[in-house]
C-alpha cells in the first residue's frame, strides 16, 4: 500500500502568505515523479500556526527517489537562491516579499496506508 509523508511546518502569522506563495510557485515540480500519488498543502483554520504538507507515494522507495531527483533539487535550489538575493539565508520555495525560511520549525511524519475508503 501507499506511504504518506506529512511535513509539519510551524509558520508565524506574518509568513503565512509567503509560504503559500512559495508553494504555488513550485507547482508542477512533483507531479511527474514516479510513484507520486498526491499533494495537499493544508492551512490551519483553528488558530494554530502549523501547516501540513501532505504527500502520498506508491512506496518509500519512490519517495526517497523523489528526494534525490533533479526536480526536488530544483525547487530547493530556487528557494536558496531567492533567499540569498533577499540577503536572509536559505528559504523554502519561491520568495515573495520575504526572504529566508517561511517556517520557524519543521518535522516530517511518515505513515503507511493500511485502510482507505473512496466515495462510491
Amino acid at each position: 500500500m501507499s506511504v504518506v509523508k506529512i511535513n509539519v511546518l510551524t509558520v508565524p502569522a506574518e509568513m503565512k502568505e509567503t509560504l503559500e506563495a512559495r508553494f504555488a510557485g513550485r507547482a508542477g515540480l512533483v507531479e511527474g515523479a514516479d510513484g507520486f500519488e498526491g499533494f495537499e498543502l493544508l492551512r490551519p483554520v483553528d488558530g494554530q500556526d502549523r501547516y501540513l504538507v501532505y504527500t502520498r507515494w506508491r512506496s518509500e522507495e519512490d519517495f526517497e527517489a523523489w528526494t534525490k531527483s533533479q526536480a526536488f533539487a530544483q525547487g530547493h535550489a530556487k528557494a536558496a537562491a531567492d533567499a540569498e538575493r533577499a540577503g536572509t539565508g536559505h528559504g523554502h520555495g519561491h520568495g515573495h516579499g520575504h526572504g529566508g525560511p517561511a517556517s520557524s520549525a519543521a518535522e516530517v511524519w511518515s505513515f503507511e496506508v493500511i485502510q482507505q475508503a473512496s466515495p462510491k
